[in-house]
């Protein structure tokens, strides 16, 4: 006799979100410890953001102190670093 498979049904929401908190839970360990590699970190923040989880750098917040010692980048100063003097004419290139 041939067996049949029977096809589970969806998750319920109860464990998607089980599922989600486990994620959550193990982020949170690895960058606690200490031990987060950088693609765990990574992977962290595209978490953050495929979940709409935003911050605010308020005053003395550890998201105020990482904007503080990230350098601000010169678009201009890229460009012209890039392509030298005659900006204009190397951009017109890639175009």
């Amino acid at each position: 006799m041939e067996q049949v498979s029977v096809i589970p049904k969806k998750a319920t929401e109860d464990k998607f979100n089980e599922l989600h908190n486990l994620v959550t839970e193990e982020f949170l360990s690895r960058v606690r410890s200490g031990q987060a590699t950088t693609q765990d970190l990574k992977a962290a923040c595209d978490w953050l953001k495929t979940n709409d989880i935003t911050g605010v750098p308020f005053e003395g917040t550890p998201l105020d102190k990482l904007a503080k010692v990230i350098p601000q980048v010169d678009p201009n100063l890229v460009k012209s670093r890039l392509y030298g003097k005659n900006i204009n004419r190397a951009v017109s290139y890639q175009r």
